[in-house]
């Protein structure tokens, strides 16, 4: 499958534009147009099981939730002792969001550099009891060593468009292929060109002989995120059909 989402979903410069003025459920009215998000509440601070639950109910058969994983893990606990907050963020009702959930999303921050030792414990760590997606933000992560760590534990290296103000590494080191769309030129804010559109549409057209396809626009500061996400969705039905 080719799923193409966005970033999160509440936001108050889509309302009264992506979200009609009246609309009662705004992730409904997204999944009717789009078929995965971003789950990016869960960084912040962990969610309810009833927010699982009421999220799973209300979208379609078929849709997909990526939920991002716990900055406790990723920024404070900087990838180190993090196998009790694991255990917590799973218990808190990740799970329920059963055939719904897709990769879960870690996100390292740009001032963590490469650690062979530190990765290999982190991985480790992880359950397999969801797929995972690892998005790094320095350049010391430009290491074939990474890569095949990555491999070894089948998960993927998130490709990370930005205007370079992170890596933007592009490896394939298990089934599925992570794309994270941060913005064309201006960090979370720009629209993307059709040109640029066309050319995401075409790697991820290629991405998809090899499996899965996961992308997410995260350009969602001024509402740019859900009309690109359609853009790129329509153009990716289209190479496919």
């Amino acid at each position: 499958m080719i799923r193409v989402g966005t970033s999160g979903w509440t936001y108050r410069p889509w309302r009264g534009d992506f979200y009609p003025r009246g609309v009662r459920d705004e992730l409904t009215h997204l999944s009717e147009r789009l078929d995965t998000v971003e789950v990016n509440g869960t960084f912040y601070g962990p969610r309810k099981e009833s927010d699982y639950l009421r999220w799973r109910d209300v979208t379609p058969e078929g849709f997909v939730f990526a939920v991002k994983g716990p900055r406790e893990v990723t920024h404070s606990r900087r990838l180190r002792e993090v196998s009790g907050v694991l255990d917590e963020f799973y218990r808190s009702g990740v799970l329920e969001l059963g055939p719904k959930l897709g990769p879960v999303l870690w996100q390292i921050p740009a001032s963590l550099r490469y650690d062979e030792a530190l990765i290999s414990d982190f991985l480790d760590a992880l359950p397999d009891s969801t797929r995972h997606a690892f998005e790094v933000r320095h350049d010391s992560f430009y290491n074939d060593t990474l890569v095949d760590q990555l491999t070894a534990r089948g998960v993927a290296l998130v490709v990370a468009d930005n205007p370079g103000v992170w890596p933007c590494l592009a490896a394939r080191t298990t089934d599925f292929t992570y794309l994270r769309l941060h913005g064309d030129t201006e960090l979370y804010t720009s629209r993307y060109t059709d040109t640029a559109l066309d050319k995401w549409a075409t790697l991820i057209t290629e991405w998809h002989t090899h499996g899965d396809v996961y992308a997410y626009l995260d350009n969602t500061m001024n509402g740019a995120a859900p009309w690109d996400a359609v853009r790129l969705a329509e153009r990716t039905r289209r190479t496919t059909d």
